[in-house]
């Protein structure tokens, strides 16, 4: 039987790499963002004149952009989905190592009776 204090390192460590699995997805999204944003921005530069005086963005610009978020997330469709598979079984493993914790605590407390 594992120690209430070794199960708490055990989850806190599960947990960590949760999180480090879940920052390294939002830095994906964010890079995939930002590219996007610079390629509308880019490209809208090149079809309109005077385009650094451009500043608002425009319906268009916003569907371009989804485009390209779009084009992006696709390229990097294998290393996104293989992150929010592993992103599921932690969640999963966590999940499962919490219900069997409770469970051995109810079972302890029966038997102590």
């Amino acid at each position: 039987m594992i120690k209430p204090l070794d199960r708490r390192l055990l989850l806190a460590r599960m947990e960590t790499a949760q999180a480090e699995t879940q920052r390294h997805l939002g830095v994906i999204e964010r890079q995939i963002a930002a590219r996007a944003e610079r390629m509308t921005i880019t490209d809208r530069a090149k079809r309109r004149p005077h385009g650094r005086s451009a500043s608002s963005w425009t319906n268009a610009d916003e569907r371009l952009f989804q485009q390209y978020v779009a084009e992006l997330a696709l390229a990097r469709h294998g290393e996104i989905d293989a992150l929010t598979l592993k992103l599921d079984r932690q969640e999963t493993a966590i999940a499962e190592f919490r219900a069997r914790g409770r469970a051995s605590q109810r079972g302890g407390e029966r038997s102590g009776a």
